[in-house]
């Protein structure tokens, strides 16, 4: 008994270290992140597998409630079912609650409440904020988080009741309905979820200013980015006095915005599909939500299932680039997209520094940037490839669905509604790697880095 005491002893204690092990690997802020990210989808499937969630029993309950989940976490809106007809109240507001959660970030609300609560927030809390938030300075977390609500509060607020009022005098609609339907495509918009409460989206609205006007403006604000949009509001409105990272989001922004709007109207513009049977002030307008839904957001206002093979290959651009970082918006976003533009440019003018505006981008951005892009691109690549093998698709619609879950766009061509379960499977692994960011993923999966206290002799294979 005496010996047998002592090896119990150091089991438990091993049993003991081994947990605590795990415990720390499991809540570090890196993984952290998306396991909340995936604790929160499992919460909206099981709410939406309710019975009084849907309105019949048609269906992969499962799958289906999994699916719409993820898209509403992720903020991107594809659906296997139809919003409109599918689900009850209850079940659109429970898809309302996840796109909100999805578009604030899971662990920035859940640290805003315990600042609220207690009135205090521990490091690891802030740690966590910080991954979620992408704050540079510690003592920045408390202050962004409540700044980072107050702008969302206010945006969706804001495009709310303007969409409210049209809804109720424009289409008869009474005043809950008007303010249901207002708020959900409000909430919708600024988180770039592009989910909408009509089977048709907003193609219906095609011609309706006071409809897509605002929709557009609430996208474009959500898919700037918290930091942009904090810098805008500190009254830095001189552009020498703007950051890098301020300059390539704006900049790349409207670079971006231009240019989808002008290639879209130019492939569409009389095509008696898509634009042809539409007012002039109707063919704008739907340019403009051709160039700005890309960006992430998911609404459409034309049926890109009849749009032209040009006019899915820009789509396809904006919908990988996508928005702002640290928004709302999904994509391998616009700085990251910039930074390796501006780095292939100085190496063909011979530069050894990649200078931007006077100042020098340091090699990890680079790297950075460099392994964002490349795994983005090797998610659309090898979803694309399965779903191929899982389904009957062109290239072409299988290509623009992958890019799509991996933007968290949420565009398609319509073939979502008919995927096997298979391919709604690689549809929500997309999903879910497109939001929590891929160089999150990587981070996840190795987590400790050392720095090497030696060099390696160099040498110089030949590039090209």
């Amino acid at each position: 008994m005496s010996r047998g005491l002592p090896i119990r002893r150091s089991v438990l204690r091993n049993l003991a270290d081994g947990g605590e092990y795990l415990a720390r690997g499991l809540l570090h802020p890196v993984r952290l992140v998306p396991l909340a990210f995936l604790a929160v989808i499992i919460v909206g499937a099981l709410l939406l597998m309710l019975p009084m969630s849907r309105t019949g029993d048609e269906g992969d309950t499962f799958t289906t409630a999994l699916f719409t989940s993820v898209s509403a976490v992720c903020v991107t809106g594809l659906i296997t079912v139809d919003t409109a007809t599918f689900w009850t109240p209850l079940g659109q507001g429970v898809i309302l609650g996840l796109i909100q959660v999805g578009g604030f970030g899971i662990m920035s609300l859940a640290t805003l409440l315990a600042l609220l609560v207690r009135k205090s927030i521990g490091v690891r809390g802030q740690l966590v904020a910080q991954s979620e938030t992408h704050t540079l300075n510690f003592g920045d977390v408390r202050t962004v988080l409540f700044r980072v609500a107050k702008i969302m509060v206010f945006f969706e607020a804001a495009t709310a009741l303007i969409l409210t009022a049209r809804f109720w005098i424009a289409y008869d609609d009474n005043p809950a309905t008007a303010l249901w339907h207002g708020t959900f495509h409000a909430v919708s918009a600024f988180n770039n979820a592009g989910f909408g409460l009509y089977s048709d989206n907003l193609i219906g609205f095609a011609e309706d200013p006071w409809i897509i006007v605002p929709i557009c403006a609430a996208v474009i604000a959500g898919g700037l980015g918290f930091p942009v949009i904090i810098q805008l509001l500190r009254g830095e409105t001189r552009i020498k006095d703007w950051s890098i990272h301020l300059r390539l989001t704006i900049y790349g922004t409207l670079l971006l915005l231009v240019a989808g709007i002008a290639l879209f109207a130019a492939f569409e513009w009389n095509r008696p599909e898509t634009l042809g049977p539409l007012s002039f002030g109707g063919k704008l307008l739907s340019s403009l939500a051709g160039g700005v839904f890309p960006r992430t957001a998911g609404f459409n206002s034309i049926d890109y299932g009849a749009a032209t093979p040009e006019t899915l290959m820009v789509t396809n651009v904006l919908m990988f680039i996508g928005g702002g970082s640290a928004g709302t918006a999904g994509g391998i976003k616009v700085t990251t997209f910039l930074v390796l533009g501006f780095a292939i440019w100085n190496e063909i003018r011979g530069r050894d520094q990649v200078t931007i505006a006077h100042r020098s981008i340091s090699s990890s951005s680079q790297r950075q940037a460099l392994a964002v892009a490349l795994l983005g691109v090797a998610a659309v690549v090898t979803g694309t490839m399965l779903l191929l093998m899982f389904t009957d698709y062109s290239l072409e619609k299988v290509l623009f669905e992958s890019i799509s879950a991996f933007g968290t766009v949420g565009l398609s061509t319509g073939i979502t509604y008919n995927l096997p379960p298979s391919a709604e499977w690689v549809l929500i692994v997309l999903m879910y790697t497109g939001r929590i960011g891929t160089i999150t993923v990587a981070s996840a999966i190795a987590l400790s880095s050392r720095p090497r206290l030696y060099r390696l002799p160099e040498e110089r294979p030949i590039i090209g």
